[in-house]
């Protein structure tokens, strides 16, 4: 495919990063901050009213940690490195959420002893783990949703409970001495299906209304999630549809009474905002009546793009080259069978393409460092530029 760079990334900014990486040695990401904060605020503006929790596991580097801090921003962490690097920064623990349902009673202790108050969960002996290591605090619990069936990167069964277990939960917790303060779902990452909001919002009305009526229960916040896209070849609604319709979705289920309401975008703040610049190592054919080329990079699977496994995340490639196209297969540089990225879904690039040219992967500021592996092969971790 031809790809139109405008459709993803203003030539201005383009260019910018292409002048950037003229004398750097690929591969590397380069992230542009002002689109990060341009990204923040459409969100803000979307959803005026919600409380935003960055997923720092989409791009946990300090420049982007401390954007979000000095624009005010909460933090969802999922592990005690991340609390480390959070706090290091002078963010205070009651902008932290404990995001991750799996972890360790001294990992919830040790979030506690620095302040943390609010923890995700979906099962009983997490309950019984925070309520021992955290007393008192507030939980939220996260229910299952159908909805990820339909994201580009779903987040499958490892997280969550049924409906009928959450309202369990929430009393255990509050037989425990803890604090039940919401529910929370994630309808899957690069979610473009905006429908799959409404139906696990129903569910949630569900359980509000039935805790508040058979047990006195009143719940006060919900957590949406994540899951808003970034731009890929598969193209998604933009922003402000999806905030238009949760928004419909919010007023038509809680009315007037609408709890407090939690965003948890990784994704859609740094997916646009970043470029990965790779290199052509080696082309090849497997037969002489091959049809299609085989182009070999110098950044692969493992080294931040193992969101194209099972080739779920398709990334707009553009090569800078003119004239015919061909089909290729697009693999990355190890010695492993499983790092091809594009074998399946044919990418189309120039004949015309020469080894040491550069590929510019667009759409790759979020899940590419944070993925890229810390020596397999001997390769070093991908590096990362800001400007």
């Amino acid at each position: 495919m031809f790809i139109e760079l405008d459709d993803y990334i203003s030539s201005e900014t383009f260019k910018r990063i292409q002048t950037f990486s003229e004398d750097k040695e690929t591969p590397f990401l380069v992230v542009d901050s002002a689109t990060v904060e341009k990204n923040l605020d459409d969100l803000k503006n979307g959803f005026p009213y919600a409380n935003i929790y960055y997923a720092v596991k989409a791009n946990p580097a300090v420049e982007v940690l401390a954007l979000m801090r000095d624009k005010g921003i909460n933090f969802d962490i999922a592990s005690v490195y991340e609390l480390d690097r959070v706090l290091s920064l002078g963010i205070s623990p009651d902008r932290v959420s404990y995001g991750n349902t799996i972890k360790k009673s001294r990992d919830v202790r040790y979030f506690y002893d620095k302040g943390v108050r609010l923890y995700a969960t979906d099962s009983e002996a997490d309950i019984r783990n925070i309520a021992k290591a955290a007393p008192g605090s507030k939980i939220y619990v996260r229910i299952l949703s159908e909805g990820t069936l339909t994201a580009d990167w779903p987040l499958s069964r490892k997280f969550g409970c049924q409906p009928d277990m959450a309202m369990d939960l929430i009393i255990l917790a509050r037989d425990l001495g803890l604090v039940p303060y919401g529910i929370s779902f994630h309808v899957g990452s690069q979610q473009r299906d905006i429908g799959a909001w409404d139906g696990v919002l129903g569910k949630v009305k569900v359980i509000f209304q039935r805790l508040l009526e058979e047990v006195g229960i009143k719940l006060e916040m919900i957590n949406l999630g994540g899951g808003f896209p970034s731009n890929y070849l598969t193209k998604a609604n933009t922003l402000d549809v999806y905030a238009q319709e949760i928004t419909r979705f919010l007023t038509e289920g809680f009315g007037d009474e609408l709890p407090a309401i939690f965003l948890e975008p990784g994704r859609s703040i740094m997916g646009n905002a970043g470029v990965l610049v790779s290199e052509v190592v080696l082309i090849s054919r497997k037969s002489r009546t091959a049809l299609n080329r085989w182009i070999y990079t110098d950044v692969g699977k493992f080294s931040g793009l193992i969101e194209t496994m099972d080739e779920a995340i398709k990334y707009p490639i553009y090569s800078g080259r003119n004239g015919e196209l061909e089909d290729v297969i697009i693999a990355g540089p190890t010695c492993d069978s499983a790092d091809i990225m594009y074998e399946d879904f044919k990418y189309k690039l120039p004949l015309n393409l020469s080894m040491g040219d550069r590929l510019y992967w667009l759409s790759t500021g979020a899940y590419t460092s944070s993925y890229s592996a810390i020596e397999f092969n001997g390769f070093p971790p991908l590096k990362t530029y800001f400007i």
